[in-house]
């Protein structure tokens, strides 16, 4: 379990409640009232991926988030902080789990590295070939890794 900073946990029941402005900014990130908002427990491909067949991964994924996020209400409830200083949080529309959801979709992958909560949507998923399961995906912090370094995409890894 993750320990809250003081900071943090005054802010979380302020942020329990619901955002009057929400957008989209890839698949595993949103702006929750104007503070940039990572999804808690995946990982998406990056907003211009594409996989090794050409599938749009990171383009479908941010999209059909919007789509969850879409005329529904939206709530978060923050985990912690990552290291690039933003808030990660289990975001909610209408009380349905936006992180299970994108995963159960094959729209992200389970963020094993930093939590479980999703490994068994994932399992399914990829059972089923749904989404990046059913292409030639580069995981996306496979994908980050490669991009800093100015290598050329291999597809899975």
């Amino acid at each position: 379990m993750y320990r809250l900073p003081l900071g943090l946990s005054l802010l979380s029941s302020l942020l329990a409640l619901p955002a009057a402005s929400q957008t989209v900014t890839d698949g595993d990130t949103i702006r929750f009232d104007g503070k940039a908002t990572r999804l808690w427990g995946i990982d998406a491909a990056e907003l211009h991926q594409h996989c090794a067949d050409g599938w749009p991964a990171g383009e479908l994924a941010s999209r059909h988030l919007a789509d969850l996020m879409r005329h529904r209400t939206i709530t978060c409830e923050p985990k912690t902080i990552d290291r690039y200083g933003r808030l990660v949080a289990l975001c909610r529309a209408d009380g349905e789990d936006l992180g299970a959801a994108m995963v159960s979709a094959g729209m992200a992958w389970a963020f094993t590295r930093y939590s479980r909560d999703y490994a068994r949507q994932e399992q399914v998923a990829v059972s089923q070939g749904l989404g990046v399961h059913g292409h030639e995906c580069e995981r996306p912090w496979a994908h980050r890794t490669r991009q800093r370094r100015g290598q050329r995409s291999h597809g899975l890894r």
